[in-house]
C-alpha cells in the first residue's frame, strides 16, 4: 500500500542504490538497512535473509501524527508513564556493607520516619534504639530543626546535610537523603575528624596571619624605641641625677622600657625572637624553676608538682621556656581563685608516640617531653575556644590583662618546634600542655670537637677608635647611634642602603674596622650587602642589628666569619659594649 501497484521494489535512483546495499549486507550478515523514497516520503526498510536468494522486507512508514486509543487504554498509558519509581523495600547491597551508616526509613518526614532496616554500622551508633524507632533521635535536636528547615529549601537539594549527634553534640556528621516514595534512604557519615582538621588548618593559617602581621609591627616599633632610647641616652647626659628634669627622663625610659617588653611578646608569638637554645634536663628546669613560680602565685593556691621517671633533655631557650610556664600558671592561678579553686598542678613526662597522640598532639614523632599545667577552675567556655591564642583576647576585666600572655606562650612553642594543646571541660577545669621533641645526643665519635669560643673581654671604658661603617635606613636610628659614637672617639661613616653602604665600603676598602648593618632594609639586604663587600672589608668584623630574630636570616650566612648579632631595640650603652668588644676581638 505503501508503495503503490508496482509489482517489484524501485530499481533505479536512490532507492535502489540503498536497497541494493542493505541486501549484499543480508546475504553476508543475515540483516540490513536501507532507506526508500516512495509518494515523497523517505521509509526505513529492515532485509533480512531467510535462506538462499530468499528476504524478507519490512517497510515503516512515517511515525502518525497522534496514536488512535480507547479513553481506558489512554488512561492506562498516562498512569504507566508518570508512575514513579516503586519504593526501596530493602537496603542494597552496597548500602548494607558501607563503613558508614545507612537506613531505610518509613514516613513522609525522614527525621520523623522510623527505620525499618539499619546496616551494622549505623546500628552500632550510640545512642541508635532499634528498629521501629525514630531517626530523628540520633540527631541533636537543634541541629535536626535546622537539617529539616535546609531540606526545604530548593536550593539545598541534593547537598548533604551537616549535623551533630544526639550522643555527643562535639561529633558532626553529613546526612545525605534519597526519597521513594513515602519512604527514605538516609546515610549518616561522620566527619569529625576531617572537622577537626580542617579548623586545624584554619587556625593555624590565621596564626600565622597574625604573626606575620604581629612580627612587622614589632619590627617597625623597635626601630621607633631604639631611637627614643639612644635620644634618652642623649638627654641623660645633659640632665644628670639632681636635675628636675631628671625624674621626667626616668619615668620616659621606664616606660618605654614596658613598651619593649610588649614588643618581645609580639615578636614570641610571631616566631621571630632572637632565641639562644641550649640543652636543657626537663626535671631541673621545672624544679630550679618552681622556687620562683611560689612566689608568683598567692598564699590562697597552692601549687604541685608530679615529675614522672626517665624526663627527658630537651633543645630550647631557657628564658623563653620558663616564660611559656610562667604565664601557664598566672593563668592557672587566676581561673583557679575566680571559681574558689585552690590548686595549680605542674607535671612533667616523657610520652610514647602514641601517648601524644592521645593528649592532643596528632601529628607526633618519636618521644615527646611533656609540661601540663593545669587548674581547679572554672575550665574554658566552648565559644572562645579557638580564640584562646589569639594576641589581645582576653577574657580578664579591662585593665587586667593585656591579651598577650597565651599568645606568647604558643608562639614560643611553636618557635622551639614544639606543639601546645589545651583540655577544658565547663566546670572541670582547663589543663595546657605543651610537647617538645626529645633530644638525642649525637655520639661523640660522630661529630668533630667544636672548637672552645674565646670569652668576650667585658668592656668597662666604652671610649674607642677605629672607622665603623654604619648602614640603617631608619634615620632616626641612625643619626642618633653616629652621633653619640663619634662622641666616644669613633669615626662613623653614616649608610641610609646598602647600596650606598657598597660604594662607601669600596670608596675606604681596607680601612673600614667594623661594619653595623640593619637586616631587612629596602633593596639589598643586610646579607646581600655583606656578601659583595666582603672583598673591600677584609676580616673586619661585622655586627647585624634587627627587630628579627637571629634565626630568619642566619642561613643567609653560611661561610662566613666574624658575624654578631644584636636584637633591637638597643640602647647607646649596650651598642657601644658590644662595638668596643668586636673591635678589642679584631685587634
Amino acid at each position: 500500500s505503501l508503495l503503490g501497484a508496482a509489482a517489484r521494489l524501485p530499481k533505479t535512483g536512490a532507492s535502489a542504490s540503498s536497497l541494493f546495499s542493505a541486501l549484499t549486507a543480508a546475504r553476508r550478515e543475515g540483516l540490513g538497512q536501507a532507506s526508500i523514497r516512495a509518494q515523497g516520503v523517505e521509509h526505513q526498510a529492515t532485509v533480512a535473509a531467510l535462506g538462499e536468494r530468499r528476504y524478507l522486507v519490512r517497510l515503516a512508514g512515517p511515525p502518525a501524527d497522534q496514536l488512535a486509543l480507547s479513553r481506558a487504554a489512554a488512561e492506562v498509558l498516562t498512569a504507566f508513564t508518570s508512575a514513579k519509581p516503586p519504593p526501596p523495600k530493602v537496603l542494597d547491597a552496597f548500602a548494607a556493607a558501607s563503613p558508614f551508616g545507612a537506613a531505610l526509613l518509613d514516613g513522609e518526614d525522614p527525621f520523623e520516619a522510623v527505620v525499618i532496616e539499619a546496616n551494622p554500622t549505623l546500628a552500632a551508633t550510640p545512642g541508635y534504639g532499634g528498629l521501629g524507632s525514630a531517626f530523628g533521635g540520633l540527631i541533636e535536636p537543634a541541629s535536626r530543626a535546622d537539617a529539616a528547615a535546609r531540606l526545604k529549601d530548593e536550593a539545598f537539594a541534593g547537598q548533604a546535610l551537616e549535623v551533630r549527634l544526639a550522643y555527643d553534640p562535639t561529633k558532626i556528621a553529613h546526612l545525605y537523603l534519597s526519597r521513594g516514595e513515602g519512604r527514605w534512604v538516609a546515610y549518616l557519615v561522620d566527619v569529625s575528624e576531617q572537622k577537626q582538621i580542617e579548623l586545624q588548618l584554619a587556625q593555624s593559617q590565621k596564626m600565622q596571619a597574625i604573626g606575620q602581621l604581629a612580627g612587622g609591627v614589632a619590627h617597625d616599633f623597635n626601630n621607633l624605641l631604639t631611637a627614643i632610647f639612644m635620644q634618652l641616652d642623649v638627654l641623660a647626659q645633659r640632665h644628670p641625677v639632681g636635675d628636675p628634669s631628671y625624674e621626667g627622663l626616668n619615668e620616659i625610659r621606664q616606660t618605654s622600657t614596658r613598651a619593649a617588653d610588649l614588643v618581645r611578646k609580639l615578636l614570641a608569638f610571631s616566631r621571630k625572637q632572637t632565641v639562644q637554645r641550649e640543652i636543657l634536663d626537663l626535671g631541673e628546669l621545672i624544679s630550679e624553676f618552681e622556687v620562683l613560680l611560689r612566689r608568683v602565685l598567692h598564699e590562697d593556691v597552692s601549687l604541685d608538682t608530679e615529675y614522672g621517671r626517665n624526663l627527658p633533655h630537651v633543645r630550647a631557650d631557657r628564658g623563653q621556656l620558663e616564660t611559656a610556664v610562667m604565664n601557664l600558671a598566672v593563668n592557672a592561678r587566676d581561673a583557679a581563685r575566680s571559681f574558689g579553686g585552690s590548686r595549680v598542678t605542674i607535671r612533667t613526662a616523657r610520652l610514647t608516640e602514641a601517648e601524644a597522640h592521645a593528649l592532643g598532639y596528632p601529628s607526633a614523632r618519636g618521644e615527646q617531653a611533656l609540661i601540663e599545667v593545669s587548674d581547679d577552675g572554672p575550665g574554658i567556655a566552648p565559644e572562645v575556644m579557638d580564640k584562646i591564642f589569639d594576641p589581645f583576647f582576653t577574657t580578664k576585666p579591662v585593665g587586667e590583662g593585656t591579651g598577650l600572655g597565651l599568645a606568647t606562650v604558643y608562639g614560643i612553642v611553636k618557635q622551639s618546634d614544639g606543639w601546645i594543646s589545651v583540655s577544658s571541660k565547663p566546670g572541670e577545669g582547663a589543663a595546657f600542655r605543651i610537647f617538645l621533641p626529645v633530644h638525642v645526643p649525637v655520639a661523640q665519635a660522630d661529630v668533630a670537637p667544636a672548637p672552645a669560643k674565646p670569652a668576650r673581654p667585658q668592656a668597662r671604658d666604652l671610649s674607642g677608635a677605629g672607622r665603623i661603617l654604619f648602614v640603617e635606613d631608619e634615620d632616626a636610628v641612625r643619626g642618633v647611634a653616629a652621633k653619640l659614637l663619634r662622641a666616644r672617639g669613633y669615626e662613623v661613616i653614616e649608610a641610609a642602603s646598602g647600596e650606598e653602604a657598597l660604594e662607601l665600603a669600596e670608596e675606604h676598602a681596607g680601612s673600614i674596622d667594623l661594619m653595623i648593618s640593619d637586616v631587612v632594609m629596602p633593596g639589598m639586604q643586610g646579607p646581600d650587602l655583606l656578601k659583595a663587600a666582603r672583598i673591600y672589608l677584609g676580616e673586619a668584623p661585622v655586627m647585624f642589628i634587627s627587630g628579627y630574630a637571629e634565626a630568619e636570616f642566619s642561613n643567609l650566612l653560611e661561610g662566613e666569619t666574624n658575624i654578631s648579632f644584636l636584637p633591637k631595640p638597643i640602647d647607646i650603652k649596650t651598642l657601644a659594649e658590644r662595638v668596643k668588644q668586636e673591635l678589642q676581638k679584631a685587634a
